[in-house]
């Protein structure tokens, strides 16, 4: 009985130690637990606001900030349109629509030279068919400070004409595209105003400072934020009618250079239009000075004409 007592006695201590030396450990246990639930909380955190942060950051890089000063915007537009490249050539045709539908073709080559970016240009253009204008070559001097010089040339007669300076917002060889639009209307001629900012566009109004040289009050003009090429232009006369518009149907990417390959210019008085297609652009051909001369209306470079 004596022993049996003495067992358990044994048995209580050893129990109660093992108790002891266990509380230890779990205290420890308990403390690396709640350590480590902080630090996960912590991690979560802290990596949470870090992607937010690169998140928003990356999204104020990609959307660059919106241009608010006018003469930004037209100087990255006319670069867009008539600059790309030191020089350049195309093949284009024009189809051309009357208010009855009846449909004419003309089809030629533009060869264009830069001098200085925004600068003075050289540009010929080279007609092949219909057999009635083939030969019939369209030279322009384009000159910033002053008006553009241009010229026809026409082989029935063998006579160069020279376009006058009045005579720059006529019919281009019988299309709805004038002379002036094929070489670009200078800027400086106009003033413009900013009217509203879209994801997308900038949309100015602009009114020319001559108005007895142009047939019409103002233009409305969209350019795109991201390539600065006009999508749009809509012209109104003094009673503020719509009374023409230009189009752009289509543009690509060619040699690093966004292009309008397929463009529209409608009379919105009867809804004749001429569309106007290119192919074959090619930029940076390094075309020789002395092919823009009168030398080349009668005789055209072939070699660049391929």
């Amino acid at each position: 009985m004596a022993v049996k007592t003495a067992q358990r006695q044994l048995k209580t201590q050893s129990a109660q130690r093992t108790a002891h030396s266990a509380q230890p450990s779990l205290i420890i246990e308990q403390v690396f637990i709640m350590k480590n639930i902080r630090f996960i909380k912590f991690f979560t955190a802290v990596n949470t606001i870090t992607f937010i942060g690169l998140l928003l950051g990356f999204s104020q890089f990609s959307q660059a900030a919106d241009l608010t000063n006018t003469d930004d915007i037209i100087k990255q537009a006319n670069m867009a349109s008539y600059y790309a490249g030191d020089d350049g050539s195309a093949q284009a045709r024009m189809i051309i629509v009357d208010s009855n539908g009846n449909k004419q073709l003309r089809q030629f080559t533009i060869l264009r030279k830069d001098k200085q970016d925004l600068g003075d240009q050289e540009m010929l253009v080279f007609f092949s068919r219909p057999t009635d204008v083939s030969g019939t070559v369209f030279r322009v001097q384009k000159q910033v400070n002053a008006d553009d010089n241009r010229w026809l040339y026409l082989p029935a007669l063998d006579l160069v004409k020279r376009i006058s300076a009045g005579d720059k917002r006529t019919s281009f060889v019988g299309a709805h595209f004038f002379y002036e639009d094929v070489s670009g209307r200078n800027p400086a001629e106009d003033n413009f105003t900013l009217l509203t900012t879209t994801d997308s566009v900038y949309r100015l109004k602009a009114e020319p400072k001559n108005a007895n040289s142009v047939e019409f009050a103002h233009y409305i003009i969209e350019i795109d934020k991201q390539t600065f090429l006009p999508l749009l232009v809509n012209y109104f006369d003094q009673q503020g009618n719509n009374i023409r518009r230009m189009e752009v149907l289509k543009t690509t990417k060619i040699a690093g250079f966004n292009t309008v390959v397929h463009s529209k210019i409608t009379d919105l008085t009867d809804h004749s239009y001429t569309e106007m297609q290119f192919r074959k652009v090619k930029y940076n051909l390094g075309l020789p000075d002395n092919i823009f001369s009168e030398r080349s209306l009668r005789t055209a470079p072939k070699a660049w004409l391929k």
